[in-house]
């Protein structure tokens, strides 16, 4: 990938669309991973106002001590970045015990507590974007918002504008390692951080990116059929996840009415 040309065109076209929105710069959540390592400092070289937020949840310590890492990082290096710590883990603990969440909970009633807390972060940074003058700033790939929906549904997804999202995570990383980020984020094992244990993106997923990267790219052109072994078992992860996801992918559903009947 040419990465100098796709920082450019990326840097100048968050400048022009915030530029044309009539707003300051960008909110962004940063969450110690790569994905939101690059779109924080792709914002931060457009030379407007960037807010680079550290939201923690009964985070891991060492996503909390990534994310801190990265917004040293960042504010050291572009005077246009402010940083701002929101320790979210009382709020949360408040919804925990007004949805009444049980330990032994089934795995659906899991998961729609854990987008709780993507959901959570996506009401802070729109907050703080609204009082600020800020768009929200988006941090999906193409695998997780376009291949197989990985993201919470007006959490992580909710945003104003998702500059990576043609990018796939191994370009996502090409970039990372380009724009010499911090270590710790260049070499950052994908996580959602939405559980309270460690869970790996690839562990939730059963697949690794490179692999769903090679599905995606031959998606419409090769069926089940032309798949075999290993191949065959990500081909029928992503083709689950993809189905499942479409809710995500596809615009909100309208019930269109005729327009006679208005008469």
């Amino acid at each position: 990938m040419q990465t100098d040309k796709v920082t450019e065109r990326i840097v100048t076209w968050l400048k022009d669309y915030a530029e044309k929105a009539h707003v300051k710069g960008y909110v962004i959540g940063v969450s110690g991973g790569v994905d939101s390592g690059v779109v924080s400092t792709l914002c931060a070289m457009t030379g407007l106002k960037v807010l680079a937020m550290e939201m923690p949840i009964r985070q891991n310590q060492d996503q909390v001590n990534r994310a801190l890492e990265h917004l040293h990082f960042l504010k050291d290096k572009f005077p246009n970045v402010e940083t701002k710590s929101v320790n979210l883990t009382p709020a949360f603990e408040e919804l925990y015990k007004t949805f009444d969440v049980k330990d032994d909970d089934f795995p659906a009633e899991k998961l729609a507590f854990a987008n709780t807390r993507s959901r959570l972060r996506m009401l802070t940074l729109y907050y703080y974007g609204q009082i600020n003058g800020l768009l929200v700033c988006g941090t999906g790939n193409k695998v997780e918002d376009f291949g197989i929906g990985f993201y919470t549904k007006y959490g992580d997804g909710g945003v104003d504008v998702s500059p990576i999202a043609d990018l796939y995570k191994t370009e996502v990383y090409e970039l990372a390692r380009s724009l010499d980020l911090p270590e710790s984020i260049k070499n950052a094992i994908p996580t959602d951080g939405l559980w309270d244990v460690d869970r790996t993106d690839e562990q939730q997923i059963g697949a690794t990116y490179p692999e769903l990267e090679k599905i995606q790219k031959e998606w419409g052109k090769k069926t089940e059929a032309d798949y075999s072994g290993r191949d065959l078992e990500v081909y029928q992860i992503f083709k689950r996840m993809n189905a499942a996801a479409q809710h995500k992918i596809n615009p909100i559903p309208v019930c269109d009415i005729p327009e006679e009947w208005r008469n």
